[in-house]
């Protein structure tokens, strides 16, 4: 019985002494971006186009082996096309044999996080195998002449079958932060939302309105740095104090704008990867994580769904929040950036507002964030966004931020929320890239 013992152990360290396989990889080979801002006379086919021809100049493709595609977009049913949206805008470049016949085209939606989840899509076809190289791609316009179809696009991230629901929960929450919750025209429940939470940190951290107006001026300052950014002006807390009210403590320079764009990014195997120039791989940057989180109505004390998906992403790289070099987090306002920290882990619960004060999420910084401009300065088209963040954070690990460059940087992470349900968002995408250098 101990020699049958002894040799069962024996067995056992065996396989354990074993080198496991390593998991499969999957790397963004290309990504682009277009500028952000409002125009009218660009259409969902033009930014489709574009993005599309930059994104394989990017890579030094042809596009020829893209085996799938995932499309990102929120507002097209605003201008009349509902359904098969990715497929009416890839059919002149099918057309014109810019992009091959017969490739699957999925289209996905999930409020402001729609880019992610098109990455995610086109990472997991890779991962699973299915794909050699994949697209995933976002197009945006909310920017429209009649003011009553922008509010219909936005109005549709929260829960329309029984919104008492949440103007109930709205309500008792304001009421418990001095804070009343009203709807009505010339609202907006997604900055109230923000807006009472911001308040509750104020009151229960001692977090201040100038805290979110460092963290407003210090992306917009960025913002003029980036030449795809839709508001590219200099600005001081001061300024942004100053500016006009839009839900206190929010004011109009701590909110993002509305507006048009794309992004995209081809995401490729290693075995792919091998076939392609030595410069080529050495601009490759890879997938290290991604982690999806759903929303739920949750109290002010809870922490938010992102905490959750960036503690499982750091999990999956094998790293900790101090591992990352620089950020992209989802500033629909200036107390994202606040609260993202703490969610993120790069400081303390309750700390996020000194943290950001004091240069910490700023170029030189421990953890510089949003050096993009954020989402209140580089714009935000919202099935757009997502991918924006991918393409910032891969142009610094390249190393060809100019300007914005953090110097060495070598790991990056973006967090992207999407719709809401109560102070949650609806999902919220966490990834963390690696760069070759």
């Amino acid at each position: 019985m101990v020699k049958q013992i002894c040799q069962s152990v024996r067995i056992l360290a065996s396989f354990s002494s074993r080198a496991m396989p390593a998991p499969p990889s999957a790397y963004l080979v290309g990504v682009a971006c277009t500028a952000f801002g409002k125009f009218p006379g660009i259409s969902f086919k033009d930014f489709t186009r574009d993005v599309y021809e930059a994104v394989i100049a990017d890579a030094g493709l042809d596009g020829a082996a893209i085996a799938a595609a995932w499309f990102s977009n929120c507002g097209m049913h605003m201008w009349g096309q509902s359904n098969i949206r990715g497929q009416v805008c890839f059919t002149p470049l099918v057309q014109a044999g810019r992009f091959p016949e017969r490739v699957p085209l999925i289209n996905v939606e999930g409020g402001c996080a729609s880019g992610s989840l098109a990455l995610h899509g086109a990472w997991t076809s890779v991962l699973s195998g299915q794909s050699e190289l994949t697209l995933a791609i976002g197009v945006e316009k909310t920017f429209h002449p009649d003011p009553e179809k922008v509010a219909a696009l936005f109005g549709e991230a929260i829960d329309r079958m029984d919104p008492g629901e949440w103007e109930t929960y709205y309500a008792a929450a304001g009421a418990a932060v001095g804070k009343p919750f009203a709807t009505g025209p010339g609202r907006s429940p997604y900055m109230d939302t923000y807006a009472m939470q911001a308040c509750w940190h104020m009151r229960t951290y001692g977090t201040t309105q100038e805290q979110l107006a460092i963290a407003a001026a210090k992306s917009h300052n960025m913002g003029a740095l980036n030449p795809l950014a839709q508001y590219r002006f200099r600005t001081t807390p001061a300024a942004v104090l100053a500016d006009k009210p839009v839900s206190y403590p929010l004011t109009r320079s701590m909110c993002s704008p509305i507006g048009d764009g794309a992004a995209a990014a081809l995401i490729c195997s290693e075995a792919f990867l091998r076939t392609l120039p030595a410069a080529t791989q050495r601009r490759a940057v890879r997938i290290a994580a991604q982690a999806l989180t759903g929303g739920k109505y949750r109290t002010f004390e809870e922490p938010g769904l992102s905490r959750i998906a960036a503690d499982r992403a750091y999990r999956m790289a094998g790293i900790s929040a101090q591992d990352i070099d620089l950020a992209e987090v989802h500033d629909a306002t200036s107390f994202s950036e606040i609260y993202q920290a703490e969610m993120l882990r790069f400081c303390g619960i309750g700390e996020g507002g000194a943290f950001v004060a004091s240069g910490a999420t700023a170029l030189g910084g421990t953890i510089p964030t949003n050096l993009s401009g954020g989402l209140v300065s580089k714009g935000h088209p919202v099935g757009a966004t997502g991918l924006s963040m991918i393409y910032e954070l891969v142009v610094q690990l390249r190393g060809e931020a100019g300007e914005r460059q953090v110097p060495g940087a070598r790991r990056a992470l973006a967090e992207n929320g999407g719709g809401v349900i109560g102070f949650d968002e609806a999902v919220c995408a966490v990834t963390i890239l690696e760069g070759n250098r």
